[in-house]
């Protein structure tokens, strides 16, 4: 597998760039694996990657009902940030923040990791005081992050109504300027490529339709394309994870919602910064090609297709125009939903179960995206020896039994949208 720099790109612009070789091999289900991972997206892939590279596993099969790249890794609005109150989600997602650092660096793939920072606008002297307490929080440890004035947004993020009369009167803000954004998509293949060139096989269109045991023990899945042996089984399937428990039994405390997104025709660059909205969990950012990304809140149903409902869209669109009028003559281009699985607290599964051989990777609500590099180092640390890391313990399975929640309560999802 050719290794990408700038004099392969010299070598094949200079040939037309009619003889690249194939980026991914197209591999056929061998017929017993030791590791299995259900789900390409970038959870899956990153557990297979760090699988191969940090624990010498490389027998492992990634399987996927649809193509590469094709579900939520690609369906979400590309943000990475740390800026978590709870320390355990704190603590993950700054794994993963140091993770896309040198992302790009260690896979050979550009994932177009652009530290730019996130905004959070405040709108009442309460919000004010929810930001200091929360930036203090993560300053304990060492999470860095700065208070903004309405003079210091105003001059960072000229578009923003900070007048006083603006229907949400901005009082202040919080800014992480390690936060940013990444090339969803591109996360995917470059994991993928990496994972491939450590020996790593990705089965694209390869349905489970059912998961094998023997005296209690998982001893491969059965999928649209035969049986595939193995002794391990990790689902990283997002809004299918709950029909894939099913399968063995297991009902998890989860429900798939429907999160939609959309992007505005490109313009040139307006818009240096991710803007978030707590009121109406609105954000915004501005793509490398000048598109304006905005997402909004979830569908108020229980949802499992990509299919959603304009109100949702409108309130978001809404929402722009209320902070950012300018922005009313651009036109929409697209707009899509991904299935996100929904969990009771607001965070993450990752786990072992009590089915022997069994792992999950669920629930990840809105903070799937974020988390990429960290969760598949944890799953991959999880699925090798068989012990649950400590970045792990606090999102295990049992928690919903004994209690001992992680309620990340106004930086996540809304639990009354799903309770």
């Amino acid at each position: 597998m050719t290794r990408y720099s700038v004099f392969s790109l010299v070598r094949h612009a200079l040939r037309g760039h009619r003889h690249w070789p194939q980026a991914l091999p197209d591999v056929s289900p061998s017929e017993r694996y030791d590791v299995v991972i259900v789900g390409a997206g970038g959870h899956g892939l990153a557990a297979a990657y760090y699988l191969a590279r940090k624990h010498g596993i490389t027998n492992v099969a990634v399987i996927d009902k649809g193509w590469l790249g094709g579900g939520n890794v690609a369906r979400n609005t590309t943000i990475v940030r740390s800026n978590y109150f709870h320390p355990a989600r704190r603590a993950f997602t700054e794994h993963a923040l140091k993770l896309w650092e040198g992302l790009s660096q260690e896979l050979n793939y550009n994932v177009m990791f652009s530290q730019r920072g996130i905004i959070n606008l405040a709108h009442s002297s309460g919000q004010i005081d929810e930001l200091a307490r929360r930036g203090n929080a993560m300053s304990v440890s060492g999470v860095v992050t700065e208070l903004l004035s309405v003079e210091q947004i105003r001059e960072r993020v000229p578009l923003l109504d900070t007048s006083p009369d603006a229907r949400f009167p901005i009082k202040g803000g919080m800014i992480q300027h390690r936060a940013g954004t990444a090339r969803h998509d591109a996360v995917a293949w470059g994991y993928a490529r990496a994972a491939a060139k450590l020996g790593v096989h990705i089965i694209q269109n390869c349905e489970v339709t059912g998961i094998a045991r023997s005296n209690g023990k998982v001893v491969g899945v059965e999928t649209s394309r035969g049986k595939i042996g193995a002794a391990r089984v990790a689902l990283a399937a997002a809004g299918g994870s709950s029909r894939l428990a099913e399968m063995v039994g297991l009902r998890l405390p989860l429900e798939n919602h429907l999160l939609q997104a959309c992007v505005t025709e490109p313009v040139k660059p307006v818009l240096d910064s991710v803007v978030t909205h707590g009121v109406h969990n609105f954000y915004i950012s501005q793509t490398d090609k000048g598109e304006l990304v905005l997402g909004g809140d979830l569908d108020g149903y229980n949802n499992s297709t990509s299919v959603g409902d304009l109100p949702p869209l409108e309130a978001m669109v809404r929402t722009c125009l209320t902070l950012f009028p300018s922005l009313g003559q651009l036109r929409l281009m697209r707009s899509w939903g991904g299935v996100v699985d929904m969990s009771m607290d607001g965070s993450p599964i990752l786990s072992k179960t009590s089915v022997d051989g069994l792992y999950i990777n669920a629930g990840w609500c809105y903070g799937g995206f974020k988390a990429t590099p960290a969760a598949g180092d944890v799953l991959a640390e999880l699925i090798a020896t068989d012990r649950t890391p400590e970045l792990a313990k606090p999102f295990t399975l049992d928690r919903f039994a004994s209690g001992r929640v992680v309620a990340e309560e106004g930086h996540g999802p809304r639990p009354w949208m799903y309770h």
